[in-house]
């Protein structure tokens, strides 16, 4: 496995140790925001695909990223992040679903080697969100790990209308932060939380 440079996407730049994400009312679109309230990065998921597809803007509209599914309509399954500029496969982000824990690793698109790991925190509250109607509208906690399953920060869901997830980064030095905030998006998305 690289460096975090080794997954950097051309034209954005994540230096931030902390965003938000916010889901639209309206449908699967999201923007992420960095810690001054500047949008740094946009995602929806196109509609009527056979395939998901979820392509990603800078703040200026301008195309960096795109994650698209490997397989046909599929909650568990791979989702691949390939660089817009230069067409590169970055990371696979594998979704391992279970009623009782969502467990999304991050692995590099070339060696297939682990890079990250996102768990929801609590079976209760993800069974609670399965399950028991209006479930989805419990906030979601998710630990952020690396390889070794070293702790390096959070995403947390927060309590509103609109799907709002707090991510915060407590050392990023050897998770890159570009598939992190992308995997938020695509988690809120796949699984209509």
């Amino acid at each position: 496995m690289g460096t975090t440079s080794d997954y950097d996407i051309k034209g954005i730049d994540l230096s931030d140790d902390s965003y938000t994400v916010e889901q639209s009312l309206i449908r699967n679109k999201y923007k992420a925001m960095d810690a001054a309230g500047n949008v740094v990065l946009r995602g929806k998921q196109k509609m009527l695909k056979m395939k998901e597809q979820f392509p990603f803007v800078d703040g200026n509209g301008d195309e960096v990223f795109e994650v698209n599914a490997g397989g046909i309509i599929d909650v568990a399954g791979n989702y691949v992040l390939t660089d817009s500029k230069t067409g590169e496969d970055i990371v696979i982000l594998d979704n391992d679903y279970s009623i009782f824990q969502d467990t999304w690793k991050i692995r590099d698109a070339s060696t297939e080697a682990k890079i990250a790991e996102i768990n929801s925190q609590g079976a209760l509250v993800t069974i609670a969100r399965n399950v028991v109607p209006f479930g989805g509208w419990i906030p979601h906690k998710y630990e952020i790990t690396d390889q070794d399953g070293n702790h390096v920060g959070n995403i947390d869901g927060q309590f509103s209308l609109k799907d709002r997830y707090e991510i915060t980064i407590d050392d990023a030095s050897t998770v890159p932060k570009e598939p992190i905030i992308a995997a938020a998006m695509v988690i809120d998305a796949i699984q209509g939380n």
